[in-house]
């Protein structure tokens, strides 16, 4: 199964090193020098690995086949991938593991259907598609999402209110409205 590693970012000086968007947890195994990574699209690779650097958290990567800034900026949006196994870790999904799971929630209302995963600064999110058409993006956090249960179809979901489109806004406390307000 293709897993994307990393997502290739701006070219990062004039040498035709770029930045990249890392999507594994060990970058320093994928991304070591010799390692050849196929390319999403396929037309943009494969890429070899000449030089690696890690500055403050960020990866920055020379491949061999990318000599300048311009070509290096060809490459920004093309994902880098690498053949894997399924995982075997209990709190670990694949992208295309989640995909078309059913998002219910703890009591088995079915709220929608999981059609991806967002990958933001903070923590990552699963895109709900909502019966009613509307894309939401919930937290994929344990307190949010409980339970992932891909051999049986389905993400149990305990969202605030308000985080679904089906719940309508959430509830705001507004003065005088509140019976033991005074004032």
């Amino acid at each position: 199964m293709e897993l994307t590693v990393a997502t290739v970012g701006r070219a990062h000086g004039l040498r035709g090193e770029v930045g990249l968007d890392v999507r594994t947890d060990t970058p320093a195994e994928r991304f070591a020098v010799g390692a050849v990574l196929r390319t999403r699209p396929a037309s943009a690779g494969p890429l070899t690995v000449e030089r690696t650097r890690d500055l403050s958290g960020r990866w920055y990567v020379s491949f061999a086949q990318v000599e300048d800034r311009s070509a290096a900026e060809a490459l920004r949006g093309v994902e880098l991938v690498v053949e894997v196994e399924e995982s075997d870790e209990e709190d670990a999904w694949y992208p295309h593991e989640l995909a078309g799971l059913r998002a219910e929630r703890a009591d088995g209302t079915v709220v929608g259907e999981v059609v991806g995963l967002e990958h933001l600064p903070a923590q990552d999110a699963l895109v709900v598609l909502e019966p009613g058409g509307q894309r939401t993006l919930v937290p994929f956090v344990r307190a949010i999402v409980p339970v992932v249960d891909v051999p049986g179809g389905r993400v149990v979901l305990d969202p605030p209110q308000g985080l679904l489109a089906a719940d309508g806004p959430a509830e705001e406390a507004r003065p005088g409205t509140d019976p033991t307000d005074e004032g």
